[in-house]
């Protein structure tokens, strides 16, 4: 393995908080590192010393040899008043400029980044493409090792597909942080965690995300039971220090050697494991027992001219947990808000159930907006009322339930606009779990969660008994939650999917569909012979194809509709059987369209 850096006995303080000590590893050439960790475990810190903007409080990072690395911050630095292509150019050096396999470079990345209008201001992007833009301009910079800071934040999911492509195919080394358990599978071949869980402060596993999850799994439970067995064996040998001076003058020293021995590594492995940590998330349901929730009929709404999206009926009962997708500024949030009754529909209705309880995440938290109250501390952020919050019809102190959100006593007097992004997030969710719940609006719960939260917070709406409507790109989350997607297509148009593998297949260009060809009705559809010669079993089947593919794709519009169908998307069994129903047809159709290209193939083959 070629080394690109040896890291020795990296550590770095916040105040009086050691984020990581003693780290040493190496990183290789073939390394595509996913860095992970829990909120506040140095990742971001981590990557801003390796990109030489951070320098460690004790130890060393050697480089064997130069190399140009590239620094992806979390927080884009683009000049809004340059262009795209300006901001592109002006990234590279002046003799760079003049290399013409770096300026073919620069403008395959930018073709391959989706900009075709490469003379637009960089101020009039939307969040979404100046990250594309700033992303672009790393890849433009043509790395010898990249360093991604949370590279997915505001992408929507076409960028994140595309992200994920460019570096699955990279040609460079890359350490990325991010929380997208699902991109970590597509695009990296290693993980490593940092933690002061682990003896070393890290553990690195080769292979995908899921590997790493399964051997971290194993880790932690095997450090739970090597506590146990150390306590055992401490308590047998305390027990043997515990007699009397004259006995312990017969035993040999090596016995109280191997005592303290095991009290300092006991004292290591509990310390250990106490630091594994993760928040307590159960959303309160109300008494309700109506089965009808509430009910979209047909409602449109446009924007700035734009239909975000028209004619869309659906019904939420208990136990309805539907995703939201759509490119960004496709009307997720504006839909969003028209079920939560803040923003009224231009046609059609939204009708709840009488004195239905709806508890609404809000991506933009405005409820904790620190502009409105710069001087909100925490504890009163958490329950303004006093020290005691009521949850489930208990009383529980304010210490108490901000340590289930994993906030320490000493953070309860600090103020909102001191925390973190994950925090703010753990503490938005903290203040919505206290209200008794029919139904969830949840648009991007997800955005700065740890993983270790995000399977807690998969977990709570999993066991939520009331109906949820979730935004996010998150791609594990709506796999593990959701039981259908509703997609939206930025041009009005919706529909009801099985997953969000289903949506994306259906925005796919579906180029092996121009083949079908429109007869009268009631004719026969025909494929003309050709020189080549097939026998008489391939070519019957190739002459009835077209048929096969007509009554095929009827069979798909038929579940389709059903799909579509209030009633339907209302009965979790019905809509789980019509999805199903549709995958199947869908497949079907995808096996004829291949299955006459084999055929043609042979044909012209014959010929």
């Amino acid at each position: 393995m070629h080394q690109l850096v040896d890291i020795r006995n990296l550590t770095k303080f916040f105040g009086a908080t050691d984020l990581f000590t003693q780290i040493s590893l190496s990183i290789n050439a073939e390394d595509r590192i996913g860095l992970v960790g829990a909120n506040g475990s140095g990742k971001s810190t981590f990557l801003k010393m390796l990109a030489g903007e951070s320098r460690p409080d004790s130890g060393t990072i050697f480089w064997p040899r130069p190399i140009r690395i590239v620094f992806l911050p979390q927080e884009d630095r683009l000049d809004p008043a340059l262009t795209i292509q300006e901001t592109l150019i002006n990234s590279l050096s002046p003799a760079e400029q003049e290399d013409t396999a770096r300026m073919r470079l620069l403008y395959r990345v930018m073709g391959e980044a989706g900009f075709d209008t490469p003379n637009q201001p960089v101020k009039h992007l939307s969040g979404g493409w100046r990250k594309r833009l700033t992303i672009a301009r790393a890849l433009a910079a043509d790395p010898e090792l990249l360093l991604l800071d949370e590279p997915t934040n505001h992408l929507d999911i076409d960028g994140i597909l595309w992200l994920e492509t460019v570096l699955k195919n990279a040609r460079f080394p890359f350490v990325m942080v991010t929380h997208d358990r699902t991109f970590l599978n597509g695009a990296t071949t290693r993980t490593i965690e940092l933690g002061r869980y682990y003896p070393d402060g890290y553990l690195s596993i080769p292979g995908p995300y899921a590997k790493f999850s399964e051997k971290k799994n194993a880790f932690l439970t095997q450090q739970q039971q090597q506590e146990s067995v150390l306590a055992n064996q401490y308590r047998r040998a305390a027990d043997w220090l515990s007699r009397s001076p004259k006995a312990r003058t017969t035993k040999a020293r090596y016995r109280i050697d191997d005592a303290l021995r095991l009290a300092s590594d006991l004292k290591a492995v509990t310390s250990r494991n106490r630091m594994v940590q993760s928040a307590e998330m159960a959303f309160q349901k109300t008494a309700r027992r109506t089965k009808k929730l509430l009910e979209v009929r047909n409602i449109a709404k446009a924007f700035g001219g734009q239909t975000l999206f028209s004619d869309l009926s659906f019904i939420l009962t208990p136990g309805t947990r539907l995703g939201l997708m759509g490119p960004n500024g496709s009307g997720k949030t504006t839909l969003m808000r028209a079920l939560a009754g803040e923003t009224p529909p231009d046609k059609g209705r939204v009708i709840p159930a009488e004195n239905l309880s709806i508890v609404y995440f809000d991506q933009r938290r405005e409820q904790i907006d620190p502009d409105e109250n710069p001087n909100l501390t925490l504890d009163r952020a958490l329950w303004p009322e006093g020290d005691t919050v009521i949850y489930q019809g208990r009383s529980i102190h304010i210490v108490t339930w901000a340590k289930k959100f994993l906030f320490t006593p000493d953070q309860l007097r600090q103020p909102v606009t001191r925390l973190s992004g994950g925090e703010k997030a753990r503490l938005l969710l903290a203040r919505l779990m206290l209200k008794p719940a029919d139904l969830l609006l949840l648009d991007e719960p997800t955005n700065d969660l740890d993983i270790p939260s995000l399977e807690v917070l998969e977990s709570s709406l999993m066991e939520f008994p009331g109906a949820v409507i979730l935004v996010t790109h998150d791609r594990a989350m709506l796999d593990r939650v959701t039981d259908g997607i509703i997609g939206l297509d930025s041009s009005g148009a919706s529909r009801l999917y099985a997953d969000y593998r289903q949506w994306l297949s259906d925005r796919r260009p579906a180029h092996h569909r121009k083949k079908t060809k429109t007869t009268p009705s009631g004719t026969k559809p025909s494929t003309p012979r050709t020189a080549g010669k097939l026998s008489y079993k391939y070519q019957r089947e190739l002459d009835g194809m077209e048929a096969a593919i007509e009554s095929a794709e009827a069979e798909v519009s038929r579940w389709e509709k059903a799909v579509g169908d209030p009633e339907t998307a209302s009965d979790a069994g019905r809509l789980t059987d019509a999805c199903n129903h549709l995958n199947a047809a869908l497949a079907e159709v995808d096996r004829l369209y291949a299955r006459w290209e084999t055929l043609e193939a042979m044909q012209a083959a014959d010929a």
